[in-house]
């Protein structure tokens, strides 16, 4: 923002023309300078999205070198507190652990956080359904992610298609959530099969398991795509951080 702008918002404000409210908000929205560690060789950090959407920039761990993992998660969490990288490495988290002891490796997942906000009571609401045990690591993502964000999330495992009669004996848990996240490789029919059974809208989480001819993930993706059922949206093939995210942001969790 220019000086002449943010002269203007504050003569606004002093006459009363402008709320405070209303110019915070169009601070937080066009406020884009950054600080001594906004920007390194290999990467500009945008250190204020926190305050425009609710929570921090998130790292892409996944083609970065572990040492530039490393440092952008650092530089991150030196002006945030809480700090949240996807899709990354062992030797990523052992260099980031080394100037950040409380780091946490998620096996699972393979995602690094750091967290030392205060506690507070997690908001509810949030079901995540994995076809398959091999849909897990990707589901654990969508878990981590939704949880970073202040959300109590169940996890519901191996309730494929394959065998129905799972599922149906664990409807009870389906209908008490507020937003279902599904996640399923193979031929991707589960989403459609509880968004047929649910009110809650469905998140539907293809993942790159499968055999030959589901070519990585994409024969579950049209096949969620082209969903029959109402109320499913569809994210991209192992985007476990995105449908977090989407259903941290429905049911309204922000942690300020």
């Amino acid at each position: 923002m220019n000086n002449s702008r943010l002269s203007e918002i504050m003569h606004l404000v002093a006459s009363g023309e402008m709320s405070v409210q209303q110019a915070m908000s169009e601070l937080s929205l066009t406020d884009t300078s950054t600080t001594n560690d906004g920007t390194i060789d290999f990467a500009t950090l945008d250190h204020f999205r926190e305050e425009r959407v609710g929570f921090p920039e998130v790292v892409y761990g996944l083609s970065k070198t572990p040492s530039d993992t490393a440092e952008i998660a650092r530089r991150i969490y030196d002006k945030s507190e809480v700090v949240l990288v996807t899709k990354s490495s062992k030797e990523a988290y052992e260099i980031f652990e080394q100037s950040v002891p409380e780091a946490v490796w998620e096996e699972g997942s393979r995602a690094i956080w750091a967290d030392r906000r205060k506690p507070r009571d997690p908001i509810p609401g949030i079901a995540v359904v994995a076809a398959g045990t091999s849909d897990l690591p990707i589901a654990r993502e969508a878990v981590l992610t939704a949880t970073l964000m202040g959300c109590d999330v169940n996890l519901i495992t191996d309730v494929g298609v394959a065998g129905l009669h799972r599922l149906s004996n664990r409807i009870d848990e389906l209908n008490a959530a507020r937003v279902i996240i599904v996640v399923a490789g193979m031929e991707g029919a589960l989403p459609s099969v509880v968004a047929g059974l649910v009110r809650a809208p469905v998140i539907a989480l293809p993942t790159s398991v499968g055999y030959g001819v589901s070519l990585s993930g994409v024969a579950a993706l049209l096949a969620m795509m082209n969903s029959c059922a109402a109320g499913v949206s569809v994210v991209n093939i192992d985007n476990g951080f995105g449908a977090g995210y989407q259903a941290a942001s429905i049911v309204g969790a922000t942690w300020k």
